[in-house]
C-alpha cells in the first residue's frame, strides 16, 4: 500500500488523545527516548499493518506539553524523513516560523560558527536581524537568491529557508546544512542534512522544548491530511479578532489590570519573551549593568532550564539562586539577593512561582511587597535599580495581585500564566502575561520579542480559550472544593503523612489551588534507607490510583484538567532538570472540579489499611 494510503488510514484509526490531549502519561513515557520510542513502535506497526486504533493507543507516548513533540508531529516527521531519506529526529517541526533560525544560530553561538541564512522569498516580518544580534547575542549572514540559483560555497553553517503551501516538501540542494520550510499558516518545518549536522538535532529540540512548541496537533493534523490526499483544514480560524478580544478582555477582568495581554503559544514561549523583553530593555536603559535573573533553584524545570539557557547565551547576564521552599523563607531570600544586586549595581529580574510547586506555599506576602520596594543603594550612594519581581501565579490564575490597592500593586510586577493548567482546562498550551501600572511599560518590550519569535497563540488555541477562560474562575472553585475535602479525608485516615496545602486562613484570602503534595510515611533505620523506602511507597500508591481508577486518574503531570484527578512525582517530571539535591521526590496530586471523590477516598482508605 503506497504511503498515502497508509497514511489515510493512520489518520481515520488515529486516537482522540492525538488531537486533544497536552500533557504526557507518565506510565507510558520514557523521557530519555520521548520521541524515538514512539516512533520506534510506531514504525514496527506501520510495516506489519497493524494500524487499528487500540494498536496506536498502546504506542509509548511522545507528549511534552507539545513543546518536545506529540504522536502528531512525530508521525509527520517520520513521514517527511522517510521521503528525504534522514533520521525522523533530524525533522522538527515548529510551531514558530522563526524558532528554527533561532535555534541554529544559538547552536552556532556556543561552537563559535558563521551561519548563513539563504531565502528565496523573504523572511518573516517579525524577524528582525538586528534586534537579534543586539539581544540574543546571535550572529548572521543574509543573502537572498534565486530558486535557479547555485547557493555559493560558505565557511560555516547554511540555512536554506523557503515559504510554501505544502511543508512537508523540501527543495533539496547541495551546499546547505539545514532546510527550513514555512508554512505561513501552520508553522515550519526544520531538516537536517547530513550526518554532519546530527549533533544539532537534540540542541533544536531542546529549543523546541524551553523556547516554542511543536507545532500544533491540529495544524500537523491538517498537513497530514494534505499529505493523505484530502483538503486539510490549514488551520485557520473564523473569528480570530473576535475570539482575541473575548480572551483578552477575560483575562483584563480576572487579573484586574489595563493592559493588553500578550498571549502565547505556551507558558514558557510566554516566559522566553518576558526574559528577552526585559533584557532587551534592561539593555537599553541601564547599559553595562550586569543582569541578574533570580530564580529558584528548585521551581518547575522548565522555567529553571529556560532561564539557565538565556544566561549562557548573552554576556552580562547571570543567573542567581532564589531559595524559597522547606526551611527557606522567600521574603529573606528575595532581601538577601536584592541587596546583593545593589551592591553590584545591577538589574534585578526576579521569577517566583505563588504559591510555590510543589510545596504549594504562599510567603508573607505585605513582607514580600516590602522587601520588594525596599530602598535600597549601591556603593557609590545611588538609588539601586529597581527590580521587576515576575510572578508564575500558574496555581492560582485567580487571586487579584495586581490590581489597585492589592498586595503587588505598588511593586513593578509581570504575571503570567501557564495556558494548559486552568485556563484551557488541558485543552490547549497557550499562556498569557499581563503587568500592573509600574510595570505596563514593559509590554511593549515582551510583545516585541512574542513576535520576533512567532511565538504567538495559534486560531485555533486562541479558539480554545475563548470557550475555556470564562468559566475559569467558577472551576478553580469546584476543583479546590474537591481538593480540601480530599485532604481533609487523607488526614483523618494517615495521620502520619504530611501534607503540603494552602492554610483555610490563605483559602479566605482567595488562594484556592486544587493541588497538594504529599509526604507519605516512611521506616527505615538510615536516610537512605527511609527516602528509598518512601519513594517505593509514592509510586505503589500512584499505580494503585490509576489502576483502581482508570477512567479518573491518571498518573499525568498536569493541573487545571477538567476531569479527573491526575498524580505526578515531581523530581521526576516537572523537575526533570533541576539539580539533583533540590529536587522533591513526593507525590503531587491535582484535582479537577469533575471526579468521583468518593470512589479516590475509598481506594485510598484501601491502601492505607494495606499499610497497616
Amino acid at each position: 500500500m503506497p504511503m498515502q494510503e497508509k497514511m489515510k488510514v493512520v489518520l481515520e484509526n488515529m486516537p482522540s488523545d492525538w488531537l486533544n490531549l497536552t500533557t504526557h502519561r507518565l506510565d507510558i513515557y520514557n523521557e530519555e527516548n520521548a520521541k524515538t520510542e514512539f516512533i520506534q513502535a510506531f514504525e514496527a506497526l506501520y510495516y506489519s499493518d497493524n494500524l487499528s486504533q487500540s494498536s496506536l493507543a498502546a504506542l509509548p507516548t511522545a507528549y511534552d506539553y507539545i513543546r518536545l513533540g506529540h504522536p502528531l508531529s512525530s508521525v509527520l516527521e517520520w513521514y517527511i524523513g522517510k521521503t528525504y531519506d534522514v533520521a525522523p529526529e533530524s525533522v522538527i517541526s515548529f510551531s514558530s516560523a522563526t524558532m528554527p533560525i533561532m535555534a541554529v544560530l544559538r547552536s552556532n553561538l556556543f561552537r563559535n560558527k558563521a551561519t548563513r541564512i539563504v531565502h528565496y522569498d523573504d523572511l518573516p516580518n517579525s524577524f528582525d536581524p538586528d534586534v537579534v544580534e543586539r539581544v540574543y547575542d546571535y550572529s548572521m549572514e543574509l543573502l537572498k537568491i534565486d530558486k535557479t540559483d547555485e547557493i555559493p560555497a560558505f565557511d560555516g553553517t547554511t540555512v536554506l529557508v523557503s515559504t510554501t503551501d505544502r511543508v512537508e516538501q523540501f527543495e533539496m540542494k547541495r551546499g546547505v546544512d539545514f532546510f527550513v520550510n514555512i508554512h505561513s499558516e501552520l508553522g515550519s518545518v526544520i531538516l537536517a542534512a547530513g550526518t554532519d549536522n546530527a549533533d544539532y538535532v537534540s540542541e533544536i529540540q531542546h529549543v523546541r522544548r524551553r523556547e516554542s512548541i511543536a507545532m500544533t496537533p491540529s495544524n500537523c493534523l491538517a498537513a497530514l491530511e494534505t499529505i493523505a490526499g484530502s483538503d486539510g483544514a490549514v488551520g485557520s480560524e473564523s473569528n480570530y479578532n473576535e475570539n482575541k478580544s473575548r480572551v483578552e478582555d477575560t483575562i483584563r477582568s480576572i487579573t484586574h489590570t489595563g493592559v493588553t495581554p500578550v498571549i502565547g503559544s505556551s507558558g514558557l514561549s510566554v516566559q522566553y519573551a518576558i526574559m528577552m523583553g526585559l533584557i532587551d530593555h534592561a539593555q537599553r536603559k541601564h547599559p553595562g549593568n550586569a543582569i541578574k535573573i533570580i530564580v529558584p533553584p528548585n521551581c518547575y524545570g522548565g522555567t529553571n532550564d529556560q532561564a539557565r539557557r538565556v544566561a549562557a547565551c548573552i554576556d552580562g547576564v547571570d543567573i542567581m539562586d532564589l531559595p524559597v521552599d522547606g526551611d527557606n523563607d522567600m521574603v529573606q531570600s528575595t532581601d538577601r539577593v536584592l541587596e546583593r544586586c545593589a551592591q553590584e549595581n545591577a538589574v534585578p529580574l526576579i521569577i517566583a512561582e505563588i504559591p510555590t510547586n510543589p510545596r504549594v506555599e504562599v510567603p508573607e506576602l505585605e513582607k514580600l511587597e516590602q522587601a520588594l520596594t525596599k530602598n535600597r543603594v549601591t556603593p557609590t550612594g545611588e538609588e539601586a535599580i529597581t527590580p521587576v519581581f515576575i510572578l508564575d501565579q500558574t496555581f492560582c490564575p485567580n487571586v487579584n495581585f495586581l490590581g489597585e490597592g492589592q498586595i503587588l500593586s505598588t511593586v513593578q510586577t509581570i504575571a503570567y500564566v501557564s495556558g494548559s493548567k486552568f485556563p484551557s482546562g488541558g485543552k490547549c498550551t497557550a499562556g498569557y502575561v499581563v503587568a500592573n501600572g509600574h510595570a505596563a511599560f514593559l509590554m511593549e518590550d515582551i510583545q516585541r520579542h512574542i513576535e520576533l519569535c512567532d511565538n504567538e497563540a495559534t486560531p485555533h488555541q486562541m479558539v480554545i480559550l475563548a470557550e475555556q477562560m470564562p468559566s475559569m474562575n467558577q472551576r478553580i472553585a469546584d476543583a479546590y472544593k474537591n481538593t480540601r475535602e480530599f485532604v481533609n479525608y487523607i488526614q483523618n485516615v494517615l495521620p502520619e503523612a504530611k501534607i503540603n496545602f494552602v492554610s483555610e486562613e490563605l483559602a479566605d484570602r482567595g488562594f484556592t489551588p486544587s493541588v497538594f503534595s504529599l509526604d507519605l510515611p516512611t521506616k527505615g533505620e538510615t536516610d537512605e534507607e527511609r527516602e528509598t523506602y518512601k519513594r517505593a511507597l509514592n509510586l505503589k500508591l500512584i499505580d494503585r490510583m490509576i489502576t483502581q481508577i482508570p477512567n479518573e486518574s491518571k498518573y499525568c503531570v498536569s493541573y487545571g484538567q477538567l476531569k479527573g484527578c491526575y498524580w505526578t512525582i515531581p523530581a521526576t517530571s516537572t523537575q526533570g532538570t533541576t539539580k539533583e539535591d533540590d529536587k522533591d521526590y513526593i507525590a503531587r496530586v491535582s484535582v479537577s472540579p469533575d471526579l468521583d471523590l468518593e470512589k479516590h477516598k475509598e481506594v485510598f482508605r484501601e491502601f492505607v489499611e494495606n499499610l497497616l
